[in-house]
């Protein structure tokens, strides 16, 4: 019984191919799609931006007449409907292929299912859930996105083994080593936008970029109600990457006069509040958000329900100071049985550092 290995590992290729597209595609999902005759591959291709051809129709391309009486594998349901581009389903039926071996169901209540109804009214073999939880895995953000039209959050920090983020000073640079450093410019890149709010912006003076590690740079997002930052900083550099400010309405002209001349955009709020900036992002197709802000806006952004995911660097140093920030401000909990539990939690050692994952 190889089969089923075969279909693993040909998921598996679909969604080495759908990653090929992170922090690309919002707000579309990733998606890889493997086409294989008498076992070997024929066609292969994947979606690398919202607007262009879907994973399918590559894969179709560089099949041609070979497609004819092949199996597809594709990591989330086909899509049925118009949008930007023709449906899929339309496509894999022209194409006379014989089986159809999908991922995932499309999570859109909408759309779930009837790509598949579609394909087997054709006379197409239909198998779904194949690697199913790696498939949810890779596209969680689009997935969140489309459930609950709002971008899906991951609040990023790295801490001293006394849960510290920085010295009573106020000093931070580096709590983690290198390989960190690199993990998380990696996951940057795979994300659309990056949040940080005016502490951050003062004290440490940050890119926010991906640091040369391939991908593209993610939205630069600044939270300041009194816009009371510095002239110069790196994140007003937007030749390098876009920067956008949310600040309250008529805070500091000159300074917004200054940022707007260097291509910064702001947008002015009448209450700059965690969830308001989400429901932004969401408008401007944004899939997936990281936080890297301090204390204060961590607390803030748990409390609006706009955190899904948390990573926790954790550093073996220990640094001390009964007032020396932590990553996560009050929550106003008082009792250790109203903490906030992670849930499919996963434990990763890098270099000498751990990082911790898991869903709130």
């Amino acid at each position: 019984m190889t089969q089923p290995n075969f279909d693993q590992q040909m998921m598996q290729q679909c969604l080495k191919l759908a990653s090929q597209a992170l922090g690309k595609t919002a707000p579309n999902p990733l998606v890889g799609s493997v086409i294989v005759k008498n076992g070997s591959i024929v066609g292969e291709g994947f979606h690398p931006k919202a607007g262009e051809p879907h994973a399918e129709i590559f894969a179709l391309k560089q099949a041609q007449e070979k497609a004819k009486g092949a199996t597809v594998y594709v990591n989330l349901e086909p899509c049925n409907h118009y949008g930007r581009t023709p449906p899929c389903t339309e496509a894999l039926i022209a194409a006379g292929v014989k089986k159809v071996v999908i991922g995932m169901v499309d999570p859109n209540p909408l759309v779930s299912g009837k790509g598949i109804e579609k394909l087997k009214k054709s006379g197409i073999e239909v198998v779904v859930g194949i690697e199913e939880s790696a498939c949810r895995q890779l596209n969680e953000a689009f997935i969140h996105r489309i459930l609950h039209q709002k971008p899906f959050g991951i609040l990023k920090y790295a801490m001293t083994l006394d849960g510290k983020i920085a010295t009573t000073e106020g000093h931070s640079a580096w709590v983690t080593r290198t390989a960190s450093r690199q993990l998380v410019h990696q996951v940057r890149a795979g994300c659309d936008g990056v949040v940080v709010g005016g502490n951050t912006v003062r004290k440490d003076n940050p890119n926010l970029t991906t640091h040369q590690v391939a991908g593209s740079n993610p939205l630069r997002v600044v939270m300041s109600r009194t816009l009371n930052l510095p002239d110069q900083a790196n994140l007003w550099q937007t030749k390098i990457a876009p920067t956008l400010v949310f600040t309250e309405v008529g805070s500091n002209p000159g300074l917004q006069q200054k940022l707007r001349n260097q291509g910064v955009e702001i947008i002015e709020l009448n209450a700059v509040t965690p969830s308001l900036v989400m429901q932004m992002l969401y408008e401007r197709g944004l899939s997936s958000v990281l936080w890297e802000c301090g204390g204060n806006l961590a607390a803030q952004a748990i409390a609006d329900g706009v955190i899904q995911k948390i990573m926790a660097f954790i550093a073996p140093k220990i640094i001390g100071g009964v007032l020396a920030p932590s990553p996560v401000g009050n929550l106003n909990l008082v009792k250790m049985t109203e903490a906030l539990e992670l849930e499919r939690v996963s434990l990763h050692q890098i270099d000498g550092d751990i990082l911790i994952e898991g869903y709130l």
